[in-house]
């Protein structure tokens, strides 16, 4: 901008914007359309503590899987963590993802935390009977939710670089969320639900990494945080060491 007065030249230079300022705060923006199949799946979930046609459907899956007489087998209790390791198998093996090593151990422990915050309390909440008849906390399938919330970190990583390997984490969660439903340990209504809770734990943990990063390193540069996930004793948990 040129202002000139008499013989006198005034140059005001406008004030350029920060490109890597605003990057920035639009990574921490809440994507709203990647809330609407979790929104959906959770819907029917709770849909299906109520609705007769829905309830039906639970009892009728039920009545058909118990015909065929299944193996109960604990692969639903392992295939759950399936998709994270995988990224951080992949990793190791040079198949790089979005996220360095202390990165993604922040975003999955949150993602843990906020699937445990969500499922555990809804469980003594809702206090639904189980299939098998063994406890009321049936509602939402915890194992179920925790695998996509796996499933969707993997995708979070690699949707960018490799689709088709981003998508992959999906089918172990699908085979997670089947067999509690083999095992007779869950609805439909309580996969389809646990199934949307996972996915938005993920979803809001990605939103919250880079708050929850700059309260745990802070501006000193020497500080190092590793953040890791845990299950031990049918227990979720995450281990934090902070060094200074």
């Amino acid at each position: 901008m040129t202002a000139q007065t008499g013989n006198d030249t005034i140059q005001v230079q406008e004030p350029q914007k920060d490109s890597i300022a605003t990057l920035n705060t639009g990574k921490s923006h809440l994507n709203y359309k990647s809330l609407i199949i979790p929104a959906a799946l959770i819907s029917y979930g709770v849909a299906s503590l109520s609705v007769n046609g829905l309830k039906q459907l639970n009892f009728s899956t039920r009545d058909e899987i118990n015909e065929h007489k299944p193996d109960h087998i604990k692969l639903d209790s392992y295939s759950q963590f399936a998709p994270a390791v995988l990224v951080y198998g992949l990793n190791a093996l040079g198949v790089q993802g979005k996220h360095n090593f202390k990165d993604r151990s922040i975003i999955y422990g949150t993602s843990m935390l906020i699937t445990s915050a969500i499922t555990i309390p809804l469980k003594h909440i809702v206090k639904e009977e189980r299939p098998d008849g063994s406890n009321n906390l049936s509602f939402p399938s915890g194992h179920t939710a925790i695998a996509f919330a796996s499933a969707q970190f993997m995708f979070r990583e690699y949707k960018d670089t490799n689709f088709w390997l981003g998508v992959s984490g999906y089918s172990l969660a699908v085979f997670t969320g089947v067999y509690r439903m083999l095992n007779d340990k869950h609805w439909v209504g309580d996969v389809v639900a646990g199934a949307g809770f996972g996915i938005l734990s993920t979803e809001l943990a990605y939103w919250l990494y880079p708050k929850i990063n700059n309260l745990l390193g802070g501006k000193n540069k020497n500080t190092a945080t590793m953040v890791m996930p845990f299950y031990q004793n049918k227990s979720v948990g995450i281990g934090l060491v902070k060094t200074f």
